[in-house]
């Protein structure tokens, strides 16, 4: 069902209060300066455009008439304005060595025209291999120069180069499941989560809306929501901000992460299987915490001795059903009679499906009734062992606990 933020204008003080104070670094960017900022460039722009325009105008290029130099003019304001916009995403070290390689370019085709002006070639054929190996030399050594800028450690030159970080993927976005779920604090706490964690404010809202639902369950849910944040902003080894941006033409809060991410260059952490799929279509990088978990399971072979509580019966004949701490389903052939106790398995084999794994085993009752030699009377029994159901003593058989094995 898709999540919707047509949630009133209710203040996050109550609901951000707490972990506010407990790290006062968060500060969420002010919209006023934003918006500001925005009609200023936006300013800029339009007088940069009347001004190409009133120039084409005025100096007629190429021969062209008054109206047609208007147009050329103002198609050039607005490639200017497109390049920039486009330069406005790069980082200073792609700014840094794009410009290092155009200039390298530019001084290797001046030395080469240098060679052509010594020859016999004619003196229009000169120009225009001159006028290429310029283009050409310039094209290359920028677009060389800005991919290999990213190599590049301005951090070594100190001042303002030092404080140039490379940023690059490593700003996640945080979903409200994943943020319910909390075992995304967890992983922050092991140091598996690092770098800039941005929280959407929408998020917030809907948080907080979860959080004040008139349904138990959901209320409870929306408050351990509120804890996990809590945590996560007392962890010092992560940047956590508030976004302020939204997008008032999408409601969906789904389709607000995924436009949030490509503006911020970022990966969405959630569990959400509906948003994983739609941003993977969309070109988002998408960190699922319950991949992580699936993988972080144990691996278990055939063959191996496993020690599992029978939970309740299965769906086949003779079978019983039991779970690990996981979450792992496991179903023992045999094992029927057994419901509700502990019982040793061995496993048959491992199935990998979309929900997690699937391990199955068989329970052998006979194993278990068999005999064992009494010990002699008065005598201790030998360190590792237990008494078995008949009185005598077997020996020890590789157990499997629930919290990984020994």
């Amino acid at each position: 069902m898709p999540r919707t933020s047509n949630v009133t204008g209710r203040s996050q003080a109550g609901a951000t209060s707490d972990h506010s104070a407990a790290k006062p670094a968060i500060l969420p960017r002010a919209s006023q300066d934003h918006a500001g900022a925005f009609w200023d460039i936006l300013t800029f722009r339009m007088l940069f455009t009347v001004v190409c325009t009133g120039a084409g105008y005025h100096f007629r290029p190429f021969g062209l008439t008054s109206q047609f130099g208007a147009i050329a003019g103002f198609l050039f304001a607005l490639s200017v304005i497109l390049f920039e916009l486009r330069l406005r995403r790069a980082s200073l070290r792609r700014l840094i060595g794009a410009a290092i390689g155009s200039i390298m370019g530019i001084l290797g085709a001046y030395l080469i025209s240098l060679i052509f002006a010594h020859t016999t070639i004619p003196e229009s054929t000169r120009s225009f291999f001159s006028l290429a190996i310029f283009l050409v030399m310039t094209y290359i050594g920028l677009v060389l120069g800005a991919n290999k800028g990213d190599m590049l450690n301005l951090q070594a030159f100190g001042g303002v180069f030092g404080s140039e970080k490379n940023n690059r993927h490593s700003v996640k976005l945080l979903d409200t499941s994943v943020i319910i779920d909390g075992r995304v604090a967890d992983i922050a706490d092991a140091l598996f989560l690092d770098g800039a964690i941005i929280i959407p404010h929408f998020v917030l809202r809907e948080l907080q809306l979860v959080a004040d639902s008139a349904d138990p369950l959901k209320r409870q849910r929306g408050r351990r929501g509120l804890e996990v944040l809590a945590r996560i902003q007392k962890m010092t080894h992560l940047d956590v901000q508030i976004a302020d941006d939204d997008f008032a033409h999408i409601a969906d809060v789904d389709m607000k992460l995924i436009e949030l991410a490509k503006r911020y260059d970022a990966k969405v952490v959630t569990n959400d299987f509906n948003l994983n799929k739609v941003a993977t279509l969309q070109g988002i990088e998408i960190m699922n915490v319950n991949l992580l978990a699936n993988a972080l399971k144990p691996v278990v072979l055939p063959g191996e001795i496993m020690r599992v509580f029978i939970l309740r019966e299965g769906k086949e004949y003779n079978q019983g059903v039991a779970y690990l701490d996981d979450g792992t389903m496991v179903v023992v052939d045999g094992a029927r009679k057994m419901i509700n106790k502990t019982i040793d398995i061995s496993v048959t084999s491992v199935h990998q499906t979309t929900a997690g794994k699937m391990i199955f085993g068989r329970y052998d009752e006979r194993g278990e009734q068999t005999p064992r030699i009494a010990p002699a009377p008065g005598a201790e029994p030998a360190p590792g062992t237990r008494p078995a159901e008949g009185g005598g003593e077997r020996p020890p058989r590789p157990l499997y606990p629930e919290s990984g094995r020994s």
